[in-house]
């Protein structure tokens, strides 16, 4: 159960959306919040954001697509999901049971698709925003993603923003040279927040057999090994942009997430630990009450960017 009194210092603003702390659920992760739900209040949480959706459902990568790694799990899920419609009709009626803002993560393999999913998400009530995976491959530029190129990324958050007045986050690819200037440049085409890192991209090999371990060959590392990027990069882009930033990357305990707001992250993302311990979230919202606590804060939101370099 997490203390009224620090739930009280613990509110952020994300992008117009006020959530009650700073802890949301990492895409991917946590299903559509319902798998999650008797293991603990989804009241609790800052914010949910949904498996990432298309347009239509997808059957995502053939097995062996996940593996658990040192220090992190190597996935290749290939973004399978439901569908949108079928999310409206079978998931959100149980998501507004909840007083927690629900976020839908979506991708598409054209703008177009981006588009239609940012319009279709528009209609709908209990929805408080949109994160943007940019790093999907644009098939028409021969499948490369979205997110590595800030012309192809400002392009999507540009058509995405003239379909939704909606809250939007953009969900940054780290597989770039200099992911501060992404940021700059989706924050110029109208992102109301970022979110980083996604996974890097890895490979693991069956030396016996002398194959790729992941039927994909290659897949997304995330988990604890990615934490010192992931906060570097963090740390750029709060430097670099003025819009609100969304720490992820192996934020396994309390002290995990007070070091990405102190890099400058006004929210974080939990996700390979859920895997690990379904009640992460819970537990990482209680410790940042105590660390308040501890330190004589009296809101969070003093610790935002305190890095002393």
């Amino acid at each position: 159960m997490i203390d009224k009194k620090s739930s009280s210092r613990l509110s952020v603003d994300i992008g117009g959306v006020r959530l009650k702390n700073p802890v949301m659920t990492a895409s991917g992760t946590f299903g559509y919040g319902r798998e999650f739900h008797q293991l603990l209040d989804l009241n609790e949480l800052g914010a949910i954001v949904v498996k990432g959706l298309s347009l239509k459902p997808a059957p995502g990568n053939p097995p062996p697509r996940i593996i658990e790694t040192p220090c992190g799990m190597l996935n290749a899920i290939g973004l399978e999901n439901i569908g949108i419609e079928a999310f409206v009709a079978e998931q959100l009626p149980f998501l507004a049971k909840f007083s927690t803002p629900v976020f839908i993560n979506v991708y598409g393999t054209t703008v177009e698709e981006y588009t239609q999913m940012a319009a279709r998400i528009d209609e709908l009530e209990n929805i408080a925003g949109i994160e943007v995976n940019i790093s999907c491959p644009n098939v028409k530029a021969g499948g490369v993603a979205f997110g590595v190129d800030c012309g192809a990324a400002s392009a999507v958050v540009q058509n995405v923003r003239k379909a939704t007045a909606k809250p939007l986050t953009v969900k940054l690819s780290p597989n770039v040279t200099d992911i501060a200037e992404i940021a700059k440049s989706v924050e110029g085409a109208g992102a109301d927040s970022v979110s980083l890192i996604n996974t890097l991209t890895g490979m693991m090999i069956d030396i016996e057999k002398r194959i790729p371990v992941l039927a994909n060959i290659t897949g997304g590392l995330s988990g604890p090994a990615i934490k010192p990027i992931a906060l570097r990069m963090v740390w750029q882009v709060a430097k670099a942009v003025k819009i609100p930033v969304i720490g992820i990357g192996g934020i396994m305990t309390a002290e995990d997430a007070i070091a990405f707001i102190i890099a400058g992250a006004t929210a974080v993302q939990v996700g390979t630990a859920n895997f690990v311990n379904p009640r992460a979230t819970s537990e990482i919202i209680a410790g940042l009450g105590n660390y308040l606590d501890a330190h004589k804060i009296d809101h969070i939101t003093e610790l935002i960017g305190s890095l002393s370099t």
